[in-house]
């Protein structure tokens, strides 16, 4: 039985996406993924272009309004 994966087309989309809004100097959030490219997993697309040799950080955000820490991803200075 072959293991097909149904939505790898559109994490491959995603993939591609998210990589020209980080080469455009975006930095992203998961609640910004969502909002623009309808993506719920922005740590597995992230995952999947770090495994590709995109240098791609990380760090972590504290909203000061709400007290929440989140991570907020964005493409190397110079990438």
């Amino acid at each position: 039985m072959e293991n097909v994966n149904p939505n790898e087309k559109t994490s491959q989309s995603q993939n591609a996406r998210i990589l020209a809004f980080m080469k455009n100097g975006g930095r992203l959030t998961s609640l910004e993924a969502l909002r623009l490219f309808g993506g719920m997993r922005l740590s597995a697309r992230i995952y999947d272009l770090k495994e590709r040799g995109y240098p791609i950080e990380d760090e972590f955000v504290h909203d000061e309004r709400t007290g929440k820490v989140y991570k907020a991803y964005f493409m190397a200075v110079g990438a």
